[in-house]
C-alpha cells in the first residue's frame, strides 16, 4: 500500500495475532486474519510519512472521514472489488464474523443489512476497503494523511486505519459492539429522530418536556436527549418512542423545521445502551490498542485521542454518549484566515459526512470528495 499504510501495518501488525490479556470473549485465533499480507505494498520504502506530511502545505495534506450506521445500502462494495486485495479483505472478515459479509453487502436484503448486528461490521469493512481503492487511485492521499475521524462505528475504522488496533481485533470489537447494541435496542421500544431546527430552537427544553410527557404515560426514568450534534441547528434526538412521537407532534412549538425518524432499531448514544457497555468494555480490555500514527478524533469529546487508555475508555463511553460531530469538524478544520484547507475524503458508503461538512464549514467542503463504493453510475438498490 502507501508509505503511511505500510508503516502502520509494520508497526501495528494488522491481523498478526490477537488479544493479550484475559477476557471471557474469545477473539479470533492468532493468524486468522493476516491483513498485513493483504494490504502491504512491499515496494514502498520506509519513511516518516506523518512528519513529512505535516511539513507540506495544508492544501497538499489530507483528512479521511469514516461514515457510521445509516449509510449502508445494498450493493456497497461492488465498486471496490476490482481493486487489489479487496476480495481477500472480505474473505478475512468472513473468518472473523462467521458469515459472508460480502454477499450480504452486495445482495442484501436491505432489511437484513439495516440490522445493527450486520450493519456495523458491513460499514467498517467497506470503509477500509474504500481506503484500498483510494490508495490504488491516489496513493499520495494516503501517504499525506494527517488526521482521521469516524462517526460512531466509523471511529473504529479510523483507528484501524491509523494503526491504533489490528484489523482482526477492531472488527471483532465491532462485532461484539453491534451484537450488544442490537440486544439492548430490542429491550425497550426506542429510536432516533433527526431534527432540523432554527436558531431559536431549544433542544434541551424540548427533550425535558418529552420526558415529562412519558412520565404521564407511566414510563419510569424516560430517556429523551440529544444523541448526535451534526451541524448548527441540526441534532439527532434519541429516546423512548413515545418521547420522539411527542416531539414530532409538537414540532412547531419547539421551532423545529423538519423531523424524521431514522431507520435504526434503538436509542443509540444514550443510557438505554448501558447493557452494551460491559461486553464492549471487556473486549476492549482484551485487545492491543496503541497510539495512532495520525490524529484520530474522539466522538465523545471532539478532540484528538492522546494515548491507548484514553482510546479504550472513550470507545466504551461512546456507546452511551452523544456523538459530537459538529465539534469534531470545528476542531479538524479550524484555520487562520487565508490558510488552505486539506483535501477531505469520505471513505465508505454514502456522502452524509460530506453534506454535514458543507453545513459546518463551506470552505473546507470545497476540498471534499467521496470514494464511491457502488459501481460508477449505479443507484442504490431500492428493491432489496
Amino acid at each position: 500500500m502507501s508509505v503511511l499504510v505500510t508503516r502502520v501495518l509494520r508497526a501495528r501488525g494488522w491481523g498478526a495475532g490477537c488479544c493479550r490479556g484475559a477476557s471471557e470473549f474469545r477473539l479470533p485465533p492468532p493468524g486468522a486474519v493476516n491483513v498485513a499480507e493483504l494490504l502491504r505494498d512491499a515496494t514502498t520504502a520506509e519513511k516518516g510519512p506523518r512528519e513529512a506530511a505535516a511539513r507540506r502545505p495544508p492544501g497538499q495534506c489530507s483528512v479521511l472521514l469514516f461514515p457510521g450506521q445509516g449509510s449502508q445500502v445494498v450493493g456497497m462494495g461492488r465498486g471496490l472489488l476490482r481493486y487489489p486485495r479487496v476480495r481477500e479483505l472480505y474473505a478475512a472478515a468472513r473468518r472473523v464474523l462467521g458469515y459472508d459479509l460480502l454477499e450480504l453487502s452486495l445482495h442484501g436484503p436491505q432489511e437484513d443489512l439495516d440490522r445493527t448486528v450486520y450493519c456495523q461490521p458491513a460499514i467498517f469493512v467497506a470503509s477500509l476497503a474504500a481506503v484500498e481503492k483510494l490508495n490504488h487511485l491516489q496513493p499520495a492521499v494516503i501517504e499525506n494523511c494527517v488526521a482521521a475521524a469516524g462517526f460512531s462505528v466509523g471511529e473504529f475504522a479510523a483507528l484501524v486505519f491509523a494503526g491504533a488496533m489490528e484489523f482482526s481485533e477492531g472488527l471483532y470489537a465491532v462485532k461484539i459492539r453491534a451484537e450488544a447494541m442490537q440486544e439492548a435496542s430490542e429491550a425497550v421500544p426506542s429510536g432516533m429522530l433527526s431534527v432540523l431546527g432554527r436558531p431559536q430552537s431549544k433542544f434541551a427544553f424540548a427533550c425535558s418536556e418529552a420526558r415529562e410527557h412519558c412520565k404521564t404515560l407511566g414510563i419510569e426514568n424516560p430517556v429523551c436527549e440529544v444523541a448526535n450534534y451534526l451541524f448548527p441547528d441540526c441534532r439527532v434526538i434519541s429516546g423512548h418512542l413515545e418521547a420522539l412521537q411527542f416531539l414530532q407532534k409538537n414540532s412547531s412549538k419547539y421551532h423545529f423545521r423538519r423531523t424524521k425518524m431514522l431507520p435504526v432499531s434503538g436509542a443509540f448514544h444514550t443510557r438505554l445502551m448501558e447493557p452494551a457497555l460491559e461486553p464492549l468494555t471487556q473486549v476492549l480490555k482484551a485487545i492491543d490498542i496503541r497510539k495512532p500514527l495520525v490524529s484520530v478524533h474522539s466522538n465523545v469529546r471532539g478532540d484528538r485521542h492522546m494515548h491507548p487508555q484514553h482510546i479504550r475508555k472513550l470507545l466504551a463511553q461512546q456507546v452511551v454518549s452523544p456523538v459530537k460531530w459538529e465539534q469534531t469538524m470545528h476542531a479538524l478544520y479550524e484555520r487562520k484566515k487565508g490558510t488552505e484547507f486539506p483535501q477531505t475524503f469520505e471513505v465508505g458508503p454514502g456522502k452524509q459526512l460530506g453534506a454535514i461538512l458543507r453545513s459546518c464549514n463551506l470552505q473546507a467542503w470545497k476540498s471534499y470528495s467521496n470514494v464511491e463504493v457502488l459501481e460508477a453510475g449505479e443507484p442504490p438498490d431500492q428493491d432489496s
